[in-house]
């Protein structure tokens, strides 16, 4: 027999199976042959066991004339093709111990605590230096120019991730929502310097609620992570965007929050697209939008839908898929259409609305190198209507890019000073912008704005 069929379970055999389904409902020899391109005499053949059934095509033909599931016929479940590729069904993810983060440091004594306390301040002290960071007292905001609180930021969120920091008072659930709406809105606003403050604590808090002697699994730690995984995608930092990303998607299912779990499943396909994982990025974002908990009529889930959907597009674009790209964003624009004007999901999905999705086919064509038809669809989004300073800033730095890709160098400077006036801190910390400005000092004359900005975002000092 093939390899890829084998014998089902129970007493009957396959030629039975297909018997009784046929007979179930209500077609004849002669029916079923047509269904299947075979004659009468054949199925009749193939069913007393005359004929074996060991041909897997043969097998498969019966499956989908009967509406069999493959598995019943001991087949291999065909992979769903989407756009020309085979999604591939993904598995439940392993369970892993919760981690116990809020215990990594430990409480001191002595002279070795002394000295160990003195080591580690000289560590900081050379590790800061190093970067060019500031010193920053615990719980105090950073200060100086954006790419420093970039990196400040970063380092902050490592350090809770790995559990550095002093045990912590488990803290009232309504102070942790509390905290979490306010990093919320530093992230809308784009005000990574407060952001480095309340993010690392938000996470350290939230382990220590989840991991305390009453330990709860209320989707503020998956919340957390997928906020630290949004903000380390966008600084590139991937390697801390994966650890955060699969710490995300443990605490969601933890917490059993099916919306939670999808985001957490396009976070994991951002990444993996990141590393240029475009087959595995697709299946990825592409399965968990076919959840059954994101089909229903509820607007939340049908959003969340339509954003995997819209990542599954850039995929394809990254691709090199243009068609697939477009068809796609014809999908999830189409329910956004049916969602309404207003953005939905603001939080853990930056919204998602008729206008959001015309903001990522801007980065969709970008991605396709397409620059022309980037800035074609950034002419019908209006900028004040989308829903906060984070997608404003985006939208002018897809337009650099768009400019830089055409050699419109001057347009280009007054996109990146546009997307600077809305969001300082975002466009002075973001690689991407780094490297916009390092490409025009280096491929043409230099403007006064232009060393200004490029000394702003550290490229210049």
């Amino acid at each position: 027999m093939d390899a890829d069929a084998a014998q089902p379970a129970g007493d009957g055999s396959l030629g039975e199976l297909i018997r009784q389904e046929r007979k179930k409902q209500g077609l004849t020899l002669a029916q079923l042959g047509k269904r299947t391109g075979y004659s009468a005499a054949q199925v009749s053949r193939y069913e007393r066991g005359i004929s074996p059934l060991t041909d897997v095509t043969v097998l498969r033909r019966f499956a989908d004339a009967l509406g069999i599931a493959p598995q019943v016929l001991g087949l291999i479940a065909a992979p769903e093709v989407r756009h020309g590729r085979a999604i591939g069904p993904t598995a439940a993810y392993p369970r892993f111990p919760r981690p116990r983060l809020a215990g990594t440091a430990r409480p001191g004594g002595g002279e070795d605590a002394v000295r160990r306390r003195k080591l580690l301040a000289n560590l900081a002290v050379t590790a800061a230096a190093a970067v060019g960071a500031p010193i920053l007292p615990s719980g105090s905001k950073p200060a100086g120019n954006g790419a420093a609180v970039g990196e400040v930021l970063v380092a902050r969120v490592r350090d809770a991730m790995l559990g550095l920091h002093p045990d912590i008072a488990v803290p009232s659930p309504a102070f942790l929502r509390a905290d979490l709406a306010r990093a919320f809105i530093d992230f809308h606003a784009c005000s990574y310097g407060s952001l480095a403050v309340r993010l690392p604590r938000l996470i350290c808090l939230a382990h220590a609620r989840a991991t305390g002697e009453e330990a709860k699994d209320d989707g503020l730690l998956a919340h957390g992570y997928l906020l630290a995984t949004r903000m380390l995608i966008k600084l590139d930092e991937q390697q801390l965007g994966w650890m955060a990303a699969d710490r995300a998607r443990q605490a969601a299912e933890a917490a059993g929050e099916p919306l939670l779990v999808a985001e957490a499943a396009r976070q994991l396909a951002v990444l993996a697209r990141k590393a240029d994982w475009h087959e595995q990025a697709l299946s990825i974002a592409l399965s968990a939008a076919d959840l059954p908990a994101l089909r229903g009529r509820e607007p939340t889930p049908t959003a969340q839908r339509g954003l995997l959907i819209q990542s599954a597009a850039y995929t394809a674009a990254r691709a090199g898929d243009t068609t697939g790209m477009r068809e796609l964003t014809a999908e999830a624009a189409a329910i956004a259409r049916k969602l309404g004007p207003a953005a939905v999901l603001r939080d853990h999905g930056g919204g998602f609305s008729p206008t959001t999705v015309q903001l990522h086919l801007v980065s969709a064509e970008n991605s396709a190198g397409d620059p022309a038809a980037a800035l074609a669809a950034a002419k019908k989004v209006a900028p004040g209507s989308l829903p906060s300073t984070e997608r404003r800033a985006r939208y002018y730095t897809d337009i650099a890019t768009a400019f830089a890709r055409l050699s419109h160098r001057d347009d280009c400077i007054r996109a990146l000073l546009a997307a600077e006036h809305h969001a300082p801190e975002e466009t002075h910390a973001r690689p991407a912008v780094k490297s916009l400005v390092s490409g025009l000092l280096l491929s043409g004359r230099t403007t006064t704005e232009l060393r200004g900005l490029a000394a702003r975002v550290g490229v210049l000092t």
